[in-house]
């Protein structure tokens, strides 16, 4: 009688979880770095980036995706007024390059919608290709009317509505509404004293 072995696989690092949660303080510098890693130092300049300067997240809805310890991933939502009807701007997505075959960009986007949908907001708003985000449900149908504050590709606004009918419509330009982040106070050096 002939015994049947299982082959031993080996477990790659490209097997490892990643955990999705709430983005934390300590997220940030790595956060920063990903996104430069990403989109290129040059990203602050960007249209979208106008919507997000001086403005907080969404409460609840900036998110982080970690793996072995190290934040692989990040997607984050904005208030925004489009043409007067209250939406949110997801965005910037990341994935870090070497995990991006691992399902985290859309496990990000899933987990983000579900949770905006959760917490009862009715639609949201995003600039980019529409083949990748059409899977999530995304399309340009109901983003014609509207406009960002800067230049964008008109085929790449699309939008998703939780609730039929919130952005029948929507004309005009798209402009944040969410909460201001406090100013940084700049610390000074003390004056040297006269010897």
């Amino acid at each position: 009688m002939t015994a049947f072995r299982k082959p031993q696989i080996a477990l790659t690092s490209k097997a490892a979880p990643f955990a999705i949660r709430s983005e934390r303080a300590v997220d940030v510098a790595a956060r920063e770095a990903l996104l430069d890693a990403s989109f290129g130092e040059d990203r602050h300049g960007r249209t979208c980036q106008r919507l997000r300067d001086g403005r907080a997240p969404a409460a609840g809805l900036a998110l982080s995706a970690v793996r072995e310890g190290k934040l692989v991933g990040t997607v984050r939502l904005w208030h925004v007024s489009a043409g007067g009807r209250p939406a949110l701007v997801l965005g910037p997505l990341a994935v870090d390059p070497a995990c991006r075959e691992l399902g985290i960009g859309a496990a990000l986007m899933h987990q983000a919608l579900a949770a905006a949908r959760a917490r009862g907001h009715e639609a949201v708003i995003l600039l980019g290709d529409a083949s990748y985000y059409a899977r999530f449900g995304f399309s340009a149908e109901k983003t014609a009317g509207l406009s960002l504050p800067g230049p964008f590709e008109r085929d790449r606004l699309l939008a998703i509505e939780f609730t039929d009918g919130a952005l029948d419509g929507a004309e005009g330009m798209i402009v944040p509404t969410g909460s201001a982040l406090p100013k940084r106070r700049s610390v000074r050096a003390p004056a040297a004293r006269a010897a």
